[in-house]
Order: structure tokens, then C-alpha cells, then sequence
């Protein structure tokens, strides 16, 4: 196992265990290795552990901004947890794995409807006015987009080796379209520190990358 792995198993262990108040209940390290698993499989070039590590610790800069952190912690687990590129059901299977999963591991009930509900979230990433869990697990999930230009690009070649299935102009036509309904949004992120910190630079990434694929 490597240095990685076995520091996302302790994240998952910690976050399991503040949820469910104690350490009593089920070995939580089973469902870690099971979710790591998922997050492993060979079709994900972006959607990998490297991406939950980078949610999670992005979740640990919102903290401060969560009603209930661990909850979030544990939604970023689950929110790719079912990932195919070529269905549009992923977030829904994720949720209801959750909401099979997390009983099972000994999470209370109402933080299993949370975590469930924030995972349906990501379809949209557009959390309600005052919802703090979702505007933080929505605002980690898109901190991507304000990488500097290199990781920024890195991101974007794996999303298109994502959806290598997909002719190179539909391609081009549909991600262009993502990215416009993306910078058509008031804003891309709703906690204050993702609005001072990553709002700029997300937006000029945004941009440039619809300029080369639009060659505008």
C-alpha cells in the first residue's frame, strides 16, 4: 500500500469515526479499501485518488465555514465514488451507495442523509443560500479550476482522456458549452475564502481554455 493510500485510509478512519461519535461500531478500514478501490479503477484519469486527496484537502482550508465537517469529509468519499464517463447517473448511484454504505459503517442516520444529499449536489455545484456544508463540498470540488496554468492544463488533458470515447469535435462542442455555462454563473464559488482566493483565477483558466478550443 502505498504512503498515499494508507494517509487517505487514516482521513477516512478520522471522519468515520467523529461522525459516528466514538470509536464503537464496525472496522471503518473495510470501506475505506473499498472506496479506494473505486477511486483506483482503470477509466478515471482525473477523477483519481489524487483528486479526493486534493477535495479533502481543500475541505480542511473551508472547515471553518462547514456546519459539520466531517460530514462534508465524508461526502467528498462518495460524491465520485461510482464514476463512468459515459453515463449521466453517476452521482445518484454514488448517493444511494452512501446511503447503503454508511449505516452499515455505523454513521447516525441524519449524517447519512447528509452525506447523501450533499453527493447529489455535485450535479449542479449550486448549493442554496446559507447551506455551508454544500457551498464548502461544492467549492473544494471546483478549487481545480483555480490551479495555476501547468496543473490547470494537466486537468484538462485528463478530462479529455476521460472521454477519449468521445470524436474530437463533439468533444470540443460540448466542453466548450461546459465552460460557458460555467462562466455564465454570478459566481463559481460561494464561501468567502473561494471568493477572494479562487474566483479570479478560475475564471481566467476558464477563459483560456475556451479560447483554444474555440480557437476565439
Amino acid at each position: 500500500m502505498t504512503d498515499s493510500a494508507q494517509s487517505l485510509r487514516i482521513r477516512w478512519q478520522e471522519a468515520l469515526v467523529a461522525a459516528r461519535g466514538g470509536d464503537e461500531g464496525p472496522d471503518p478500514l473495510p470501506y475505506a479499501d473499498n472506496l479506494l478501490a473505486r477511486w483506483a479503477e482503470p477509466q478515471r484519469k482525473y477523477h483519481t485518488t489524487a483528486h479526493l486527496a486534493a477535495v479533502l484537502d481543500r475541505i480542511d482550508t473551508l472547515a471553518g465555514h462547514a456546519a459539520d465537517a466531517d460530514a462534508v469529509r465524508l461526502a467528498a468519499w462518495f460524491h465520485d465514488a461510482v464514476y463512468r464517463p459515459d453515463r449521466s447517473e453517476n452521482e445518484e448511484r454514488s448517493a444511494v451507495l452512501a446511503e447503503r454504505a454508511l449505516p452499515e459503517a455505523g454513521a447516525p442516520d441524519a449524517v447519512t442523509a447528509e452525506v447523501a444529499r450533499l453527493v447529489r449536489l455535485t450535479v449542479t455545484h449550486d448549493p442554496a443560500t446559507g447551506d455551508a456544508n454544500g457551498e464548502v463540498l461544492c467549492d473544494a470540488d471546483l478549487a481545480i479550476l483555480a490551479a495555476a496554468p501547468k496543473e490547470y492544463g494537466e486537468y484538462a488533458a485528463q478530462v479529455r482522456e476521460e472521454y477519449g470515447f468521445v470524436p474530437d469535435e463533439a468533444f470540443r462542442e460540448g466542453r466548450a458549452a461546459v465552460l460557458r455555462q460555467l462562466l455564465g454563473l454570478p459566481r463559481l464559488f460561494r464561501t468567502p475564502y473561494g471568493a477572494a482566493e479562487w474566483e479570479p483565477r478560475a475564471r481566467q483558466n476558464l477563459l483560456t481554455e475556451l479560447e483554444l478550443l474555440t480557437g476565439a
